[in-house]
Parts: structure tokens; sequence; C-alpha cells
């Protein structure tokens, strides 16, 4: 294996004792706004994505990830042993080497030139094909647990430009706050000082493909946003968010994928119109869908819609709160 310039020799990665055990929580997360921009209004190649302007919370929603690493065996490369508890997410998460997980192990492995192996398991709690990261952020935790286990001890920026190569939102998951992400996703401005607030998730039976949403996207007139609009919405945004103005969120909040996943799906309509019906203060499609959440003002209005939509059949319903 050929090593990148700076990367170090294999035998100086050792975990910090023969069997390093941690355990993290890997958070979902919601767009409050998601701007999506025309593939020339920036002003660098994005092979075939469109730029994009998101703000994303975290919410206390989380699957949880152990990890164990095994050090060398005798020179040879040790295995990772990958296993999937399942909390009834949904049907597709892969348990073997395609999960996310596994391929993010493997690139920090191949990157860094370590030779450790790794026992991990996943407890999954965050539906999938839901808009809600699920994958994305397990892929950021076994990134932090497996650099500190196997010793790499690489930076921040360092390990984020790797977990940009995984997907566009892992890197917003290598921390907890709410941020800002554009270009791809992968551009991660961190945004402290946002109030925490009670909302309401409810994942129907369906799953949605963001690659099918995005497809649908470029075959409906008059999606895109401009950068500028953006901007000045996000503002707006974050100043109600920082001052805990909950009931203002509404003007400002927006997901430019939301009519695109009502075309493939009549689950989002419906959604849609469910919530517009209650109290909530804000409501929408989180990412690519399919999963639907509303702001509530607080705790006990977000229990009692809860119960409301749980009545309705609607999927599964999550009553919880933006932060880590």
């Amino acid at each position: 294996m050929n090593l990148r310039q700076n990367d170090s020799p294999r035998t100086r990665h050792r975990p910090k004792s023969p069997c390093w055990l941690q355990s993290s929580l890997a958070p979902a997360k919601v767009n409050l706004l998601l701007d999506v921009h025309d593939r020339d209004s920036a002003s660098f190649d994005f092979a075939g994505y469109h730029p994009l302007s998101t703000l994303m919370v975290p919410v206390r929603l989380y699957d949880s990830l152990s990890f164990e690493s095994i050090p060398e065996d005798s020179g040879n490369e040790s295995q990772i042993k990958f296993t999937l508890r399942d909390r009834d997410t949904s049907d597709g998460v892969p348990g073997d080497e395609r999960n996310l997980v596994v391929r993010a192990l493997r690139l920090l492995r191949e990157r860094s030139g370590c030779e450790m192996g790794a026992r991990v398991a996943l407890v999954k709690r965050i539906p999938s094909g839901a808009g809600l990261g699920g994958g994305s952020s397990d892929a950021a935790a076994a990134l932090m647990l497996a650099n500190r286990g196997w010793g790499i001890d690489w930076s921040a920026d360092r390990l984020s430009t790797l977990a940009a190569e995984l997907g566009s939102d892992v890197p917003f998951f290598l921390d907890h706050g709410g941020a800002i992400c554009r270009a791809r996703g992968e551009q991660v401005e961190r945004i402290p000082g946002l109030r925490p607030f009670d909302l309401v998730i409810v994942k129907p039976a369906v799953a949605l493909s963001t690659a099918e949403v995005y497809r649908r996207f470029d075959e409906l007139p008059g999606g895109a946003t401009s950068l500028e609009q953006s901007e000045r919405t996000m503002c707006s945004l974050v100043a109600d968010l920082r001052r805990g103005a909950i009931g203002q969120l509404g003007r400002w909040m927006g997901n430019g994928l939301q009519a695109a996943a009502a075309s493939l799906s009549s689950w989002v309509e419906r959604l849609a119109s469910d919530f517009a019906e209650l109290d909530f203060a804000a409501h929408q499609l989180s990412g690519s869908g399919s999963a639907y959440f509303g702001v509530c003002r607080h705790a006990s209005q977000a229990r009692r819609l809860a119960s409301i939509l749980r009545s309705r059949g609607l999927g599964r319903v999550f009553v919880t709160r933006s932060g880590f």
C-alpha cells in the first residue's frame, strides 16, 4: 500500500490499550431550511450535483455504536467485525461490508496506513430512507471512535475531508451543534447559540431515495433558489433561532425538495395536510424525505400533537428535541 505524504508509518498506530472499548451516540438531524441552487450558480464543478444551502440541527433520536480495537495479528491486517441490531427502523439497512460504518472504517484504515481491526456493533433506531441522516451519523461516529481507538489522532479538519468522501452529510455529524452546510453539503459552518426546541417527527411506511428525489427535482420547473435569496432567508432563520422565537420559524423554513418528493409519494402531501390541521409552529419534510416533522412551542404540545398523529396511523411517531 502506498501511503500519502505525511501519513504515519503503520507501526506507529497503537490503541490506548490492547483492547480499547468505547461507545458513542449517533444523532439524527432535520433540515430547517434546504435550498437547492442551479448547477451554474457556483464557480466550481459539482460533477452533476446541485449546489445547496441548508441549515441542519441534530435531534435527540439516536443510533448507538460500540467500537473495540483489535491489535495487529502477527503483522497481518486484522478484520473489521461488524454486527447490526435493527430496532424496526425499516428494511434495507445493510448488515455487511456495504454498511457505511464499515466503509468509513476501511477508508480511514487505508488512508492512515493502520493495520488494526475492530469489533463494531451498531444499534439502529433512526429510520432509514427518511432524510434524517442516520447512515451519515453512524459513519461519523465510527470515524471519531476509530480515530481515537486506533491511535491515529488526526485533526478535525483532516477527518472532515475524509468524511466528505463518504457522503455529503457526514462532515456535519463530526460535531454536535447546528450548522449551515453548503456546496454538496460538505462545507460546514457551525452556528453557535441556537436555542433548542421541541418537535414531532413522523416516518411513514415508505422510504424515498435521495437520487430519485433529485432526478424528479430536475424534471419539475422553477424549483431552484438563488444564492442571494437563500442567504437572506438563512440570516433571518438563524436570528429567530438564537432568540428562541419559535412562533416565527415558519416564516423562514422551507425545503426545496418537498415538491419533488411529493410527486414521488402521496405520503408527503398526506403528512403535510395532517400537520397543517394541527397547531405546529412550522412543519415540513426533512432532507429528501420521507420523514416529516413539526416544530412545537413546548414539550407538552409536542406530546399532545404526537398522540393525535399516532391515532391516525401515519407511521412511526417520535417526540424529541433539537440538540445533542
